[in-house]
């Protein structure tokens, strides 16, 4: 990964000099500072930091749930900061894959439909054969008429990555998407993302408190503070875990 001042048009995420300020006057939190990152396609990249350190608020102005208070977002070629709130709607459904930590599955529908879900808010016909491939690359192909209550964790999961994946986004954005899972259906689900970055050409941007999560990405950004503290590429467990101890000194 380099700064966003070296992209060309082989980055699918471009912050630059992102800050996000709640609040006003003596009471104004900055949850991120100036931060410049550039992120190329089709590669596996985590954040992390300690509590605090502005990772969600980081991945919520990457995939446009939040605008910056100062600094540009581009989503390949598209500025989310001059989108109007339909534009940006519009444009987390067609071009943005979410993994939430909870799944956010619909218990009343099927595993199909849930998968399917992004393409009918959109008003579009469901395409069979890309519902086929989506469950297929998953592992849940036989699953499709199933209910979420009838399958493990893990396999939820896979379902929210499905759907993630339905509507072959530019980015696939994935928040704590092991937190809810035993190490077992966890180290599964990883596996996954790694196969749709290494496999299918997709992009992948992971929150984590993980350092094993962290260790199957292709670099792991670190955040403190709200500003950038480092980056660490082809990471191992224990390299993450070290330098999540020495942020504490930042």
């Amino acid at each position: 990964m380099r700064p966003a001042s070296a992209v060309s048009a082989d980055h699918a995420i471009r912050l630059d000099a992102v800050s996000r300020v709640y609040g006003s006057a003596g009471g104004a939190v900055r949850a991120l500072d100036a931060v410049s990152v550039a992120l190329r396609r089709g590669t596996f990249t985590a954040v992390m930091g300690p509590s605090g350190s502005g990772k969600s608020t980081f991945l919520h102005c990457a995939a446009g749930l939040d605008r910056p208070t100062s600094g540009s977002v581009r989503l390949g070629d598209v500025e989310l900061t001059r989108l109007g709130e339909a534009e940006l709607t519009e444009l987390r459904r067609e071009r943005i894959g979410f993994v939430f930590q909870a799944y956010n599955l619909l218990g009343s529908l099927t595993v199909a439909e849930n998968v399917t879900l992004p393409i009918r808010l959109a008003g579009r016909r469901t395409d069979d054969a890309s519902l086929r491939r989506a469950l297929t690359a998953v592992g849940l192909g036989e699953h499709g008429e199933r209910r979420p209550n009838e399958l493990s964790g893990g396999q939820q999961q896979r379902v929210a990555v499905a759907r993630a994946l339905i509507t072959r986004p530019d980015v696939v954005v994935a928040d704590e998407p092991t937190g809810a899972l035993d190490s077992r259906s966890g180290r599964q689900v990883l596996e996954l993302l790694r196969h749709v970055v290494d496999d299918m050409g997709q992009t992948v941007l992971m929150v984590t408190h993980d350092p094993v999560a962290a260790s199957y990405a292709d670099s792991v950004v670190f955040l403190a503070d709200g500003r950038l503290a480092g980056e660490l590429a082809r990471p191992t467990p224990e390299q993450v875990a070290s330098r999540m101890t020495h942020l504490g000194e930042w």
